[in-house]
């Protein structure tokens, strides 16, 4: 029976020992800060926010390319001698990385690529049901495999806000009359992925403390998440009396797991410091 072997970007923010221990295989992304080229994982996260201190300069970000999609599939070819590759990958509609690999896996042959129409916590969300179902069913055929992700990648739900707008901003993610205005009225938008792209589909009021709860109770009014398991990202920076509230209001609402994610360089360098949010899988 041949193996079969899971491959995403570093933009899931997939915990790395978790990575490790089910040999999910990971291709970085990239984060360009001062002229100099970084591969996401490579770079401590705080020294993007200490940069922006000292310069007042948001870094860049960059899709891995199709080269690096080869050497990346190439390694684990030979790592893993006959294997299967899946490799379920950020959403196409925010970046050119889907394609890239798209490129690269013209040279290969059971190579299965999957775009998961998502980021951060709604990508590693449908990276560890994929673990979970190969954990559950080791002799799974993979074209039965493919077809049960494909099929959550539409209850996969990612929430979150942003810790800085000055963050997103730069990054294109919002216009500057968004900005301004939020920054203006102390205003914090929900972003949600909508059929891949990443969408404002609300905003709030108020610090982070009181912006977590409300976005976590409209979430969980919104989308009926599966209760055994729920998914906290976040970025360096946020309180950690707002971690333990979401966690007791998990318990509250019935989670039987919670698993905290931290925010790599390359999704940070768009959310800021402080950010919060919330991915699961609807039933």
């Amino acid at each position: 029976m041949r193996r079969i072997i899971l491959s995403t970007e570093s933009g899931a923010d997939l915990p790395q020992d978790f990575a490790e221990k089910h040999e999910v295989q990971v291709v970085p992304m990239h984060v360009i800060m001062d002229g100099q080229d970084y591969l996401d994982g490579s770079l401590p996260v705080q020294d993007i926010y200490d940069y922006y201190d000292r310069t007042k300069k948001i870094p860049s970000t960059t899709a891995t390319n199709a080269h690096e999609y080869h050497d990346f599939f190439t390694k684990i070819r030979a790592d893993f001698p006959d294997c299967i590759i899946i490799h379920i990958g950020y959403t196409s509609k925010a970046s050119a990385s889907f394609q890239s690999a798209v490129i690269a896996s013209e040279d290969f042959d059971d190579l299965y690529l999957i775009d998961a129409l998502n980021v951060t916590g709604g990508l590693a969300a449908i990276v560890m049901y994929a673990v979970n179902l190969l954990e559950n069913e080791p002799s799974i055929d993979p074209d039965k495999l493919i077809e049960k992700i494909e099929a959550i990648i539409p209850k996969s739900r990612l929430a979150f806000v942003p810790g800085s707008l000055e963050f997103l901003r730069a990054g294109g993610r919002v216009s500057n009359v968004a900005y301004l205005g939020g920054a203006l009225l102390k205003l914090k938008p929900r972003i949600e992925l909508i059929d891949g792209k990443l969408v404002s589909t609300k905003k709030y009021r108020g610090k982070m403390n009181v912006v977590a709860e409300k976005l976590m109770q409209d979430y969980l009014n919104d989308y009926n998440i599966d209760r055994e398991q729920l998914y906290f990202q976040y970025s360096i920076g946020l309180d950690e009396s707002i971690k333990q509230r979401m966690d007791e209001l998990a318990k509250k609402n019935g989670f039987k797991n919670v698993k905290w994610m931290q925010a790599g360089a390359m999704i940070s360098t768009h959310a800021g410091p402080g950010g919060f949010g919330i991915a699961g899988l609807e039933v």
